[in-house]
């Protein structure tokens, strides 16, 4: 046997003697030195046929995490959150509400099935980097387009493998969200990574403005024939729904179209007055990223348009509803992301199993009288739905409309074209 690549030449010449035979099987290995095989063109010095640790995970705490780097290069900034959904990676990682957050996915094995664009949440990637365990080497899916590693570099996220992700999550779990540094650059030292991860911070920046679309726009598209799921008692009639782009998901635009209504989307900094110009039917919150407290405008506006037409608040639009109703909102933990949160539905006494994605909760304790509490989350009994007829809002803290699911919560949609259909009646 040959070995052209070896560091080395020997010849070995070794005997087989099976006991009780009087065969002898004669065998020879030959490993001779190549000079043209090398790493960083020095004789003797011979390349690795796989990929190394290349990037560092630098978090507030201190710890440092040796990776290997796939998408883009350089050195990135962020809050770690873990996500616990067990598909939709290409969802998650368009999702706007992930601005300025490194994403660590606890299910290991993570690209197996490529990207394509019909999963695609919006037209960018917001998020500051992926984190996973295992990155597949191949993808198998007919309606692949290109690999993981592939499509993080053309939008230049960051991205890591081979990393310990059960112990970064415990880690999460016990101290709460930390800042991290993601860096592939060896120029920059250990200590000054971690100077820049204590002296970032994520809480009070306006992330919204950086996700929003910057004029508005009509949205006519329905959620596809091959994935509709629900389609029973839907409504033949059209209603006129105004959608604060806060970094919205096109699902959310899918899930509402093929209710039956006309979407026209305006940035978040669209005036409210702008709005109740249009006349419209019902007015949509979205969700988006990071702290509510930080967009004071966008509170105004919500505030300004609640109690004159019908407004349904996901997410961070359900934050925004908390505050514009005299309500306060906190910082939680490490918050909610993954696609396995159940949920109690007060009203109904049903559980919905629900996708989320949020660092921030209402305190129900501070809303005033009249404002319904509908849906808890049984993991911790933090606020996750809200009401009030009398206001003509409703709102979620997660994601009716998720994708790839689940569909548990997709029935709140005609809850909303109720609410519209009420007030149409009335007038």
């Amino acid at each position: 046997m040959d070995c052209p690549n070896a560091a080395f030449s020997t010849t070995i010449t070794s005997a087989i003697v099976p006991k009780k035979s009087t065969n002898i099987r004669l065998f020879t290995v030959k490993c001779s030195s190549n000079s043209n095989f090398s790493s960083n063109g020095a004789a003797g010095l011979v390349e690795r046929p796989w990929k190394v640790a290349d990037a560092r995970l630098v978090l507030e705490d201190g710890s440092i995490w040796k990776a290997k780097s796939f998408g883009a290069r350089g050195t990135q900034v962020g809050e770690v959150v873990f996500n616990t959904s067990l598909t939709g990676y290409q969802e998650i990682i368009t999702d706007p509400s992930y601005a300025g957050q490194f994403v660590l996915m606890t299910n290991p094995h993570i690209g197996n099935t490529g990207v394509n664009f019909g999963d695609e949440e919006s037209m960018q990637c917001f998020l500051a980097g992926l984190v996973i365990r295992s990155l597949s080497i191949s993808t198998s899916n007919w309606r692949c387009t290109e690999t993981l590693g592939d499509y993080l570099a053309e939008r230049n996220i960051m991205g890591i493998y081979d990393v310990d992700t059960r112990a970064i999550t415990r880690r999460l779990r016990e101290d709460g969200s930390l800042i991290g540094v993601l860096s592939t650059e060896n120029s920059k030292s250990d200590e000054e990574l971690l100077e820049i991860s204590r002296t970032w911070d994520i809480v009070g920046v306006d992330l919204i403005s950086g996700v929003s679309c910057k004029s508005p726009y009509e949205w006519v598209d329905r959620t596809g024939s091959d994935w509709e799921f629900n389609d029973n008692g839907r409504n033949i009639e059209t209603f006129n729904v105004v959608a604060y782009d806060f970094g919205i998901k096109h699902n959310i635009l899918r899930r509402l179209a093929s209710y039956g209504c006309k979407i026209t989307v305006v940035p978040s900094t669209w005036p409210a007055s702008e709005t109740l110009k249009m006349k419209p039917d019902g007015v949509l919150f979205s969700n988006g990223p990071g702290d509510p407290s930080a967009v004071p405008y966008a509170v105004e506006a919500v505030k300004e348009l609640t109690g004159k037409v019908p407004v349904f608040g996901i997410c961070m639009g359900h934050q925004l509803l908390g505050q514009a109703l005299g309500g306060k909102t906190f910082k939680m933990k490490f918050g909610h992301h993954g696609g396995n949160h159940p949920v109690r539905n007060l009203r109904s006494g049903c559980v919905e199993i629900s996708a989320q994605n949020h660092n921030y909760a209402v305190d129900p304790e501070s809303l005033p009288e009249g404002v319904e509490v509908t849906h808890v989350n049984l993991n911790d009994g933090s606020c996750a739905g809200l009401a009030s007829s009398k206001m003509k809002l409703m709102s979620l803290q997660y994601h009716p409309e998720a994708s790839p699911g689940p569909h548990d919560s997709d029935p709140v949609f005609g809850e909303f074209i109720q609410l519209m259909k009420q007030e149409k009646v009335k007038a």
